[in-house]
């Protein structure tokens, strides 16, 4: 299946999210701009599916996760797990394995919006207990509730990508987190059309047989989305400072 052909269900409407890394502010803008677009159109019924990496390096992952905390328990808001998520969690369980490698990576902003001091940065055992204390059970039960990949009528939705070759329904999870290469510059059908993240471009990048909403929001402010309407795509952006 490829983009031209590949449709959603019928009065349906949806928007998939790039990855957000801690800006809740244009995480929220971006959300403004969706429920307007819907009011404004004739669709009965919308879904709209975030495709991970909600933390790091970003200044208000807090801010974030109490955002989709609370708004996927409307229903309409599916939320995929990225390997900057999947970072916290492998911290919260091992900090000696995990801990320094997710700090470099982004994961250092994420502490500092939980109001932890940097001064436990040397010793990751209480700086995993610090985080643990700080986190709301709110936010790791929708860190724990997260998914790896989500389809809607010929779309198929996941963090990074697939692994070509492999069917849908069995994909690794590892691989819908972090895969790159082997996706990327695979031209053939995937079975459905790919909509991911996990590798910044500076526009969002549309191909025939994937979308990758991922505009480095944290390089350049840009945060991004796409529409999907029967057999049409149209994207939403909002702005701001990175």
């Amino acid at each position: 299946m490829f983009l031209g052909k590949a449709s959603v269900p019928e009065g349906m409407v949806v928007y998939a999210i790039g990855d957000v890394h801690g800006y809740r502010d244009l995480l929220a803008e971006l959300l403004e701009k969706i429920d307007a677009d819907f009011a404004a159109g004739s669709a009965a019924e919308r879904r709209i599916v975030t495709v991970g990496d909600y933390c790091d390096r970003g200044p208000d992952s807090s801010g974030v996760f109490e955002l989709l905390s609370r708004r996927v328990e409307g229903g309409e808001l599916v939320c995929l797990r990225g390997n900057h998520d999947q970072y916290i969690l492998d911290f919260l369980e091992d900090p000696f394995q995990s801990g320094a490698h997710w700090l470099r990576m982004g994961g250092r902003e994420t502490v500092l919006s939980y109001g932890i001091d940097r001064e436990f940065e040397p010793d990751p055992q209480r700086m995993a207990r610090e985080f643990a204390r700080a986190l709301p059970r709110r936010h790791l039960d929708f860190l724990q509730s997260t998914r790896f990949s989500h389809e809607i009528g010929d779309y198929f939705f996941a963090h990074a990508g697939v692994r070509p070759g492999r069917e849908l329904e069995h994909q690794d999870p590892h691989d819908l987190m972090w895969i790159r290469k082997e996706f990327h510059d695979h031209a053939g059908d995937f079975g459905k059309v790919v909509v991911h993240g996990h590798t910044p471009h500076d526009a969002v990048e549309v191909l025939p047989n994937r979308i990758n909403l991922d505009t480095g929001v944290y390089m350049n402010g840009l945060l991004s989305c796409v529409r999907l309407e029967g057999t049409k795509h149209s994207i939403l952006q909002v702005s701001g400072r990175p």
